[in-house]
């Protein structure tokens, strides 16, 4: 095994003890691209050398600019767009009939830059909109990332011109948001008044968290081993209200775990309800 091969090997125990992404061997190319700055920037020339300087300088704020960057990944508004008409025309209704005056509370686990936990508010919205005084409650949205960047990007709510190109309608986006500058919109008030977030690494306890209706861990799942995704299920079923819904990413399946879960077969996709 080449020195390379060794540090590279070294930095993903690193990745995986920090936050529980396992990478492929594969993956050089993508550490590189995403590192190679700011190793620059610290003068820091090998991956060994990199996983030493932040083992020997805890409190440096190396460490969280590391994983700041290996987490940090591009999301779209709606993304794969059948679980927000799932949740609109099945979860939501549901849930409205067992307990009309009830306050939803939707967590979103990988926030990203923010877009699925606006998308929800906004199909919240749309929802309200069209079943005038079902939702009595209202619903409170949590979004929740590890990366602090990120989380600073989802409070400001504030969004460029390609980001937006990313699957959101010419109709909601004159609905949902305001022009700052031009290329530039921020999400209106009225949309990110229901929506917090919170730093949260998925390996840490839930506990603080509290009870949802529903959660949405989608598109991250496919980053952690096969043992670490369970027990990450196996902790979201304990944050879940009796005859509360899971939603997936669409490449992501429940394996496993039947006393937790039921799987709910929708036209199109999938979901899940606690047991």
């Amino acid at each position: 095994m080449s020195s390379g091969d060794v540090d590279f090997e070294q930095f993903r125990i690193f990745l995986e003890k920090a936050c529980g992404i396992l990478l492929g061997s594969n993956k050089q190319y993508l550490v590189s691209s995403r590192l190679n700055k700011l190793m620059e920037q610290n003068g820091i020339k090998t991956l060994g050398e990199l996983v030493q300087r932040m083992q020997g300088l805890p409190r440096s704020g190396l460490r969280e600019q590391v994983v700041d960057a290996m987490t940090t990944n591009e999301t779209l508004w709606f993304r794969d767009t059948y679980p927000f008409e799932v949740l609109k025309g099945r979860v939501l209704p549901e849930l409205v009939k067992a307990n009309p005056s009830q306050r939803l509370r939707i967590w979103s686990a990988a926030a990203s830059s923010g877009q699925e936990p606006y998308s929800l508010s906004m199909a919240i919205d749309e929802f309200e909109r069209s079943n005038l005084g079902q939702l009595r409650g209202g619903a409170q949205i949590l979004g929740t990332d590890l990366s602090s960047s990120m989380l600073q990007a989802c409070k400001a709510g504030e969004y460029d011109s390609l980001a937006i190109g990313r699957g959101l309608s010419q109709e909601r986006l004159q609905r949902y948001f305001d022009s700052t500058a031009p290329g530039r919109w921020a999400v209106k008030p009225a949309i990110r008044s229901r929506v917090e977030f919170r730093a949260l690494n998925l390996l840490d306890s839930y506990a603080a968290l509290g009870k949802f209706d529903i959660v949405f861990c989608r598109n991250v799942l496919i980053y952690f081993s096969a043992e670490m995704k369970k027990d990450i299920l196996q902790r979201i079923h304990a944050t879940l209200k009796p005859g509360g819904y899971l939603f997936l990413g669409a490449s992501e399946a429940l394996n496993g775990l039947p006393d937790h879960y039921q799987m709910v077969q929708c036209s199109p996709g999938i979901i899940y309800k606690v047991k």
